[in-house]
């Protein structure tokens, strides 16, 4: 059964390099959210076993939708893949409950290194 992802950024090409830099191996069933109310939606239908979170996007932003899930008891394992790249950014994240930070633009190698380092690959 493939892993159920969701990538979730404002932009289409940040979803589109991350999608790409997922291991070719896992077959991901992969879903696109353009904003964080679309991602809880995705998460909440299952489609997030694993949560590629940006920071910074309309609607709802990555801080909000980890404040929901620790508000509401959902435990989602969340690796934040942003440009806000502030030692503060870093902290309130993890604080939130994101297992990683991965910085853009994306390096295929390190968000494979965090995935091998919480045994995901």
């Amino acid at each position: 059964m493939p892993l159920p992802v969701t990538i979730a950024d404002d932009s289409t090409l940040s979803r589109k390099l991350i999608a790409r830099s997922l291991p070719e191996e896992w077959k991901p069933s992969i879903t696109h959210a353009t904003n964080g109310r679309e991602a809880l939606e995705a998460y909440r239908a299952g489609k997030a076993d694993l949560l590629l979170l940006d920071l910074n996007m309309p609607e709802m932003d990555g801080y909000q939708v980890m404040e929901t899930l620790r508000t509401e008891g959902l435990h989602a394992f969340v690796i934040v893949v942003s440009a806000d790249i502030q030692p503060r950014a870093q902290e309130r994240a993890l604080a939130l409950g994101a297992m990683a930070f991965v910085n853009k633009p994306l390096d295929a190698f390190q968000l494979n290194g965090v995935l091998k380092d919480f045994g995901l690959l």
